[in-house]
């Protein structure tokens, strides 16, 4: 067993996946991928907002 498989299957026992059928951890699955990008998403945006509301300002980028 190579690392990339101990790792899908400390993945599938930690979160009880191997249970389930194959439909079921396919839809499991593309939740978490679903969930991840919408918090990778919001996350950067937010991080975007804040530099330019706050970092911008008190650091004097962009003022004359």
């Amino acid at each position: 067993m190579n690392w990339i498989q101990r790792k899908i299957y400390l993945y599938n026992v930690t979160f009880g996946l191997y249970m389930l059928d194959w439909w079921e951890r396919y839809l499991i699955n593309t939740l978490m991928i679903v969930l991840l990008w919408f918090i990778c998403y919001n996350g950067s945006r937010s991080a975007a907002e804040f530099y330019r509301s706050h970092l911008r300002v008190k650091l004097g980028i962009g003022t004359n």
